[in-house]
């Protein structure tokens, strides 16, 4: 397993790399979470599942199965909520789309009452601590990888 999350990074600047970084390795899969820095930037949703789309895409043509995640919520600056329930409304169709896996780590990691990330899963409001962090890998396991693990279960690869 490598991770090739670049701090800050833009998606375009993902998409730049993503022949290298994930292409380049032939991974089996590739787990494709991107989207936070550009709404911050103010950057248009539907651009950024763009550049998002792009690298399913790439992925597949390589024989590599993407897998789309939808952006964490924010605690702190509330009209930075509603630009990623739109992005991650665009990343949940494109997955359904390409039939490919989808993982809500935004429903994950949110008060389900009003979208704000749980302040357990940030020290800042912006950037997830280890819990927030481990929150993600248990539901990247329990509702993807554990069923890919288990060739019992049906529809485990999207």
């Amino acid at each position: 397993m490598l991770n090739r999350g670049v701090n800050g990074d833009l998606t375009s600047g993902m998409l730049d790399r993503f022949p290298g970084d994930a292409i380049g390795e032939k991974p089996a899969f590739v787990i494709i979470l991107g989207g936070a820095n550009d709404i911050g930037w103010g950057l248009d949703p539907a651009a950024i599942a763009c550049n998002l789309t792009s690298m399913y895409d790439a992925a597949r043509k390589e024989g590599i199965g993407p897998v789309a995640c939808s952006v964490p919520s924010i605690l702190g600056c509330d009209e930075l909520i509603p630009p990623r329930l739109s992005l991650n409304q665009m990343i949940n169709f494109e997955a359904k789309k390409r039939k490919i896996p989808f993982l809500d780590l935004f429903s994950a990691t949110a008060d389900q009452t009003n979208n704000r990330l749980l302040e357990i899963y940030s020290a800042d409001g912006l950037h997830l601590n280890p819990q927030g962090y481990e929150q993600i890998a248990k539901h990247i396991f329990d509702n993807w990888l554990k069923p890919v693990l288990d060739p019992q279960t049906p529809n485990a690869l999207g």
